[in-house]
């Protein structure tokens, strides 16, 4: 079976025709880890055992004709997602080998289903990188060609399920870790809006922009799985108590009257040429199918880069501190408390993470908090004005989702600087809370998959989902 075609409509359908057991569809997954795995480089964690019990658990379920969407589906999962009994690293020396005594509230929400999970994915250390080559275990190489970045953070996630490894994951989104590689890998990736999704369990980075959500083959593919992680939660004071819906209500549904924007700043100089042509291909077809196509401005799309930086990494700084090597993570050594824990630390985080932990407590420190960080956070204040402008014309946004297609492995590694800009236009979306959508809208002259993002206003994730799956089914 060619899992990197099959959605998940298509698997549920033969797991309740039985023209495929749970067991089988599991084992089709291994085989595909088997073949092509130790080149692709996508998992930290393998949880065969596991997934093996999952399978004969949900068969049993759908034999009594009792299956939920997700039972018997694998699915991989972000290494910073935490799940009971099974190690989450966040692909950190630090917490090589901390085993979680609790599971994620989305990863109960899947139990719930008895879905199958295929193993814990390979991502930049602790979420903080572009490109899912800052891990301490490992380099994610993409599917699509093996020299290339897979992007990141989420790289893992994408790059099993352009590989076929699984029919989708989850992954977590701080400033386009669900985007990028979905863009980069050639598969479908939704950044739900901020609060949707319970962020109680995930490992945080930025605790105002993470946000988790699913990578799969599809915007339709990804609706369902929305539909099963959303909601409010006790446990996460930041997520959304509103009422359950279904995020695939318009989908199938004509694009006619819609109203799509096309903020000029997101297709300047930085962007590569075949990138603005594919996309704007993609704006012709949904326009073609009746969406009407609106001109706009976003004056401030390029403070969003250093306002991001600084609000990520003075969280990150914050977040990060816990880590000591005495409550938990590897311990150092040393002949007083203060050098045990710089030993921990250095020994612990690896160059990207220690780069960002002194970045966020320079701009947290006296005398450079109001120049930086608060200055940060008043352009937080004026992104939102922006994209609430732009919506008081349109419906949605249509935009690149990266400036190019995926770079080779190692071109950026000496300059940071240009990693991060690399980030020029998801950035926003997090900044302002917001829900996005990377769908593949075509290729560069390499054969390399373009993304294109669709950015909705907050909480309406459904119209994303309609004109990413219009033009997925064009």
């Amino acid at each position: 079976m060619d899992m990197t075609k099959t959605t998940l409509a298509a698997l549920r359908k033969m797991l309740d025709e039985k023209t495929i057991s749970a067991k089988e569809l599991c084992e089709e997954c291994y085989k595909s880890i088997e073949e092509k795995e130790e080149k692709v480089g996508a998992f930290i964690t393998l949880t065969k055992e596991e997934a093996e019990k999952n399978a004969e658990k949900a068969q049993a379920r759908i034999d009594k004709g009792e299956a939920d969407f997700l039972t018997g589906i694998p699915l991989a999962i972000k290494d910073n997602i935490c799940t009971d009994g099974i190690k989450t690293t966040c692909a950190s020396k630090m917490l090589e080998d901390f085993v979680p005594p609790y599971n994620a509230t989305v990863i109960e929400k899947l139990n719930a289903q008895d879905y199958v999970i295929i193993g814990k994915t390979n991502m930049d250390e602790f979420a903080m990188g572009g490109a899912t080559q800052t891990s301490y275990f490992k380099r994610t190489h993409n599917p699509q060609d093996l020299d290339r970045v897979p992007g990141g953070s989420s790289g893992g996630s994408a790059a099993a399920v352009a590989a076929g490894f699984a029919p989708a994951a989850l992954g977590s989104d701080t400033g386009g870790s669900i985007r990028q590689p979905a863009s980069f890998c050639g598969v479908t990736g939704l950044k739900p809006t901020y609060g949707r999704v319970s962020r109680y369990g995930l490992v945080a980075f930025g605790s105002s922009l993470d946000q988790i959500g699913p990578i799969a083959n599809s915007a339709f593919d990804c609706g369902e799985i929305l539909n099963v992680i959303a909601g409010g939660d006790d446990r996460d004071a930041t997520s959304a108590r509103l009422p359950k819906e279904n995020f695939n209500a318009k989908a199938g549904q004509s694009v006619k009257g819609l109203k799509i924007a096309l903020p000029k700043e997101f297709y300047g100089e930085a962007v590569d040429g075949e990138v603005k042509e594919a996309v704007m291909n993609a704006a012709k077809e949904l326009e073609k199918q009746g969406a009407i196509l609106v001109d706009c401005e976003m004056p401030s799309l390029n403070y969003g880069i250093p306002a991001y930086y600084l609000i990520a990494c003075a969280e990150a700084a914050s977040n990060l501190s816990r880590y000591d090597g005495i409550k938990y993570g590897l311990r150092g050594e040393g002949k007083s408390y203060g050098e045990m824990i710089l030993d921990s630390r250095n020994k612990g985080f690896g160059e990207e993470v220690k780069r960002r932990i002194l970045l966020g407590n320079y701009a947290l420190s006296s005398g450079y908090f109001d120049a930086y960080y608060r200055k940060a956070c008043a352009l937080r204040q004026r992104i939102k004005a922006e994209y609430d402008a732009i919506f008081e014309l349109a419906d949605v946004i249509l935009t690149p989702t990266a400036p190019s297609a995926a770079f080779k492995i190692g071109s950026n590694d000496t300059d940071p600087v240009k990693m991060y800009t690399a980030d020029i236009l998801t950035v926003p979306v997090n900044i302002a809370g917001l829900p996005a959508i990377s769908a593949p809208c075509g290729r560069d002259k390499d054969n390399m998959p373009i993304g294109m993002s669709i950015v909705g206003r907050r909480f309406d994730e459904s119209t994303l989902i309609q004109a990413a799956d219009a033009f997925e089914n064009k």
